[in-house]
């Protein structure tokens, strides 16, 4: 079974690599908010059909879907932003910055206060940030800005869905945020984008993927791998999304990374799997002594 969840969530990892493609694609059509919000809404119909049960959902979990699914529209749409100005690999990189920004939320909003490692991670993950940007120079992409602050809003996002989505049936949690999260983006996309996209054969082809296989797909086996993977492995295994962004960018669209750029990727990488390290050393981690 451990088997199993691993290959699970490295499956989901590399499908959501591969999806920076299918954002990319749908940025060439000037798309951000029609692309997330149709993206959402499929998936979100999907899950509510294949709902295990019929019970009604309590009042105070459509509170925190529509919170979840505010957040979720805003990480989407600064992500969306960012690939239009910025390498695929950038998006894929910075994006797993979530990881070391997620202890820094909790100390904000929940004041438990972030292991040693979780600080010297974000300093780390700054280098490479600074490397995998410039490539050394003093020369910034908007992009990365959007990419690195949308990081933050998945981090609030991981943990809202930490504190309260667990107390919910994790199934309808997932496509109440999604179906909120889709009508968020679609008020907006109707009011400042064509609809004419709706139209372009790749527009939905790059529509159909994400929200088949990046939302609906990926975050079910996500739950279920993580059922029974470490959160130690999993974080990991997860972090190799960055990597297959990488991949599918120099792959797929022959886009070049120089060396300092590539010293960026392993840096922010190194900062990821630093970040996961209090796991494993509790002396470092602040709450193991309590």
């Amino acid at each position: 079974m451990r088997l199993k969840a691993d290959l699970s969530l490295l499956m989901v990892s590399i499908v959501w690599g591969i999806a920076f493609l299918s954002q990319y694609y749908a940025a060439t059509f000037s798309s951000i908010y029609l692309f997330n919000g149709f993206g959402f809404l499929i998936a979100s119909i999907l899950l509510f059909l294949f709902k295990p049960n019929k019970e009604p959902i309590p009042t105070q979990q459509w509170i925190w879907m529509a919170v979840a699914g505010f957040v979720l529209f805003i990480a989407s749409a600064l992500q969306q932003i960012g690939i239009f100005t910025t390498d695929l690999a950038n998006a894929g990189f910075l994006t797993s910055l979530y990881t070391v920004f997620t202890p820094f939320v909790l100390l904000v909003f929940f004041k438990e206060k972030p292991a040693l490692l979780d600080v010297i991670a974000v300093f780390v993950a700054v280098l490479g940030a600074f490397l995998l940007s410039t490539g050394g120079k003093m020369t910034l992409h908007v992009g990365d800005i959007y990419e690195t602050i949308g990081a933050i809003f998945w981090a609030l996002h991981i943990v809202i869905l930490g504190k309260f989505a667990s107390r919910y049936n994790a199934f309808t949690f997932s496509a109440g945020q999604f179906l909120f999260g889709a009508v968020l983006n679609l008020v907006v996309g109707f009011l400042i984008e064509d609809p004419g996209v709706l139209l372009e054969p790749l527009f939905l082809g790059s529509l159909a993927f994400r929200s088949i296989f990046s939302i609906s797909i990926g975050y079910t086996f996500q739950v279920w791998g993580q059922q029974h993977t470490p959160p130690t492995d999993a974080a990991l295994i997860l972090s190799l999304e960055a990597v297959f962004a990488s991949i599918t960018g120099w792959v797929v669209l022959s886009q070049i990374l120089s060396p300092l750029q590539i010293i960026g990727c392993l840096v922010i990488f190194g900062a990821v799997l630093l970040s996961q390290l209090k796991l494993i050393i509790p002396k470092l981690n602040p709450s193991s002594n309590s």
